[in-house]
């Protein structure tokens, strides 16, 4: 059996903000009723966290919730127990309209770290990042492409888009990072 990688490969890059591939996370698309107290107890035994509010993410203790649509969370556990996770999710949802996806490997993931961390993604996210709050998710577009972005910490954000524009988003990030293109907006 091969071994699973990034499409990143591990990549990192420090300019006007600190660039990491995430590496290998474990993400599993999760549809369905987000009121029903039955997936709320699903979600809350899978990762700890309880069903996010509309635009956030909860942290659990063994992974975390993040608010997609109003029926789709994408859930964020250890890459080595997703299939065993989804497995769970369908005998725990038995009976539910709801449905949960391995998307782990279809996915690239980067952290992005730094006090112009808002300011380089005002670059390429059609975002107003002035209100943007620790704990908040959002669908967007990076440039070109469909992401989904959060912020963890004050300085600390994550990034989500397809496997297969990885490279593309690495490259466009890593460009609109270099120095000399500071904005200063945000800060």
């Amino acid at each position: 059996m091969s071994e699973a990688v990034t499409a990143l490969a591990g990549k990192s890059y420090s300019g006007l903000v600190d660039l990491a591939d995430a590496g290998l996370t474990g993400m599993i698309t999760l549809r369905g009723d987000l009121g029903s107290t039955k997936l709320a107890a699903a979600v809350k035994e899978a990762t700890g966290a309880t069903v996010p509010g509309v635009r956030r993410i909860e942290t659990g203790a063994t992974g975390r919730a993040a608010w997609m649509s109003p029926d789709e969370l994408l859930l964020i556990v250890d890459y080595k127990q997703v299939g065993s996770v989804v497995t769970w999710l369908e005998g725990a949802l038995d009976g539910e309209f709801a449905t949960a996806a391995d998307v782990s490997d279809a996915r690239a993931m980067v952290t992005i770290k730094g006090p112009l961390a808002m300011d380089m993604l005002a670059k390429v996210c059609p975002v107003d990042f002035a209100d943007f709050a620790v704990g908040e998710v959002r669908r967007t577009r990076a440039a070109q492409v469909a992401a989904a972005l959060w912020r963890d910490d004050e300085n600390d954000w994550s990034l989500v888009c397809f496997r297969s524009v990885g490279i593309y988003v690495w490259d466009m990030l890593a460009t609109v990072s270099k120095p000399g293109g500071e904005v200063g907006l945000y800060r």
